[in-house]
């Protein structure tokens, strides 16, 4: 029996991911430009850090979208893993972007040119708001949606980039401190290279069908074993579909008495409220005539 409850789920949020990539890719424009008259090295890496997350923006709102379109005949999910593999197409973009800043800003560490500080400041502080703005269009749902939590950490590292931007153009304006231009893009680099490492390594897990972070595999076991007339539980495999959808699948050994079907619509409800596990698909087994039920082994190893 394969039951879904309780899932009210929204798929997409695009009109926010729309919202947010527009004003990203005006204000990277503005700063791209700035960056190049003023020579800073600084704005120039915030602008590529920018364009960076306007694209990985662009990748979860195409997600979001994708997300929303109905199963077919051939992805019978339907497009829902789009929200996990835009996070790791966007950590990726991040990794990449990182190493770029930190090769030109170490280049620049020997002779930082003189930049003037007040265009720095200035634009670096509207970055702080235009990010600030967009993480909030995108805030709901970010602590249980990989999709949209790829954002939402994007866009709060760039307002935190945004204001380093802006002490060191005040350093560079009251000090004459040149070189903290490039030290800035450094920062840039090695806070993008954090940000894309944690999210690298989750968005890579939900990929190859980890179980979820929030989710303990042995206390969902312990629970199905511990259900009514259950005498052995194998084959339980729990993954992520997308954004705020785990799937599980588990054979129960369970003797022959009646009532399988409401024993099966109470613990799949079960399974929702307590696990969030909102698509799991259970089968019963009376345990005499199963192959499995001989050679049940490891979670790691099955014969089939």
């Amino acid at each position: 029996m394969h039951a879904h409850h309780g899932h009210d789920h929204v798929h997409g949020g695009t009109r926010a991911f729309a919202a947010v990539t527009l004003i990203n890719l005006a204000y990277t424009a503005l700063e791209a430009g700035y960056g190049f008259a003023t020579n800073s090295l600084a704005l120039l890496s915030d602008a590529l850090h920018n364009l960076g997350d306007v694209l990985g923006l662009g990748l979860a709102w195409a997600a979001a979208a994708l997300a929303r379109r109905a199963p077919t005949e051939r992805h019978t999910y339907g497009w829902r893993r789009a929200t996990l593999l835009s996070p790791l197409a966007n950590a990726l973009l991040l990794v990449g972007f990182s190493g770029a800043l930190a090769w030109e800003a170490l280049r620049r560490f020997g002779a930082p040119p003189q930049i003037p500080a007040l265009p720095v400041m200035a634009v670096a502080a509207v970055g702080i708001a235009v990010n600030l703005g967009a993480a909030w269009l995108v805030r709901d749902g970010h602590a249980h949606d990989l999709n949209r939590r790829g954002a939402f950490l994007h866009l709060v590292a760039d307002a935190a980039v945004s204001l380093a931007a802006v002490l060191a153009g005040a350093g560079m304006w009251w000090l004459g401190w040149s070189w903290l231009d490039p030290a800035t893009a450094l920062l840039v680099g090695a806070v993008i290279a954090v940000g894309a490492f944690g999210l690298l390594r989750e968005s890579f897990d939900a990929a190859m069908d980890a179980v979820p972070p929030a989710i303990d595999r042995r206390e969902v076991e312990a629970f199905l074993a511990a259900q009514p007339g259950v005498s052995a539980v194998h084959h339980l495999h729990i993954w992520s579909l997308g954004a705020g959808e785990i799937a599980m699948t588990a054979h129960l050994v369970r003797d022959g008495s009646a009532g399988h079907d409401a024993f099966l619509d109470r613990l799949n409800h079960a399974l929702d409220e307590r696990f969030g596990i909102n698509h799991p698909t259970l089968q019963v087994e009376f345990g005499t005539a199963c192959e499995h039920d001989r050679h049940v082994r490891a979670p790691h190893g099955h014969r089939h």
